[in-house]
């Protein structure tokens, strides 16, 4: 089996790793990374629960072949509190209560992320288009909304 070094920015760290040239990025994160919340649902770019930032982009990891994160930075879910302290969006979902089986609550929060970095002010027809490729099974999304909106302009 052929390996390639990866070298990518990491929620803020630099990090190398072997790799298959086959294998997508959502799984070298999970598997060989252990950056287990970056979730695996439909594995077709259909429900988020895999997104991450590349460059501040959102992205379904489940579609990236790890290796166009090659030089480039990736963010993770686990990049949102890097010393244990929570992000404000993190906090809002919370006080909102737009948590509950919170399988989708990663990929959405890395969504609601890189938007309200580029809107800090949204509307609510904002944040419901920015995290329309985000499905929840849950919450019917109105606290997932609130808790956004207050994050953005909290």
């Amino acid at each position: 089996m052929i390996m390639q070094a990866l070298t990518m920015q990491l929620n803020g760290e630099e990090v190398t790793v072997q790799v298959e040239p086959s294998a997508l990025l959502v799984e070298v994160l999970r598997d060989q990374l252990e950056l287990t919340g970056t979730k695996v649902a439909c594995g077709e770019g259909e429900c988020g629960a895999c997104t991450v930032l590349l460059d501040g982009v959102p992205v379904n990891s489940c579609l990236v072949p790890a290796l166009k994160a090659q030089g480039r930075e990736v963010m993770t879910v686990e990049g949102l509190a890097p010393l244990g302290e929570l992000h404000p969006l993190q906090k809002a979902f919370v006080e909102h209560g737009a948590v509950q089986c919170g399988y989708c609550t990663p990929g959405m929060l890395m969504s609601a992320k890189a938007f309200i970095d580029h809107n800090p002010s949204p509307t609510e027809e904002e944040v419901r288009v920015a995290i329309s490729g985000n499905l929840c099974r849950c919450t019917g999304y109105a606290k997932i909304v609130e808790a956004i909106i207050e994050a953005g302009t909290g």
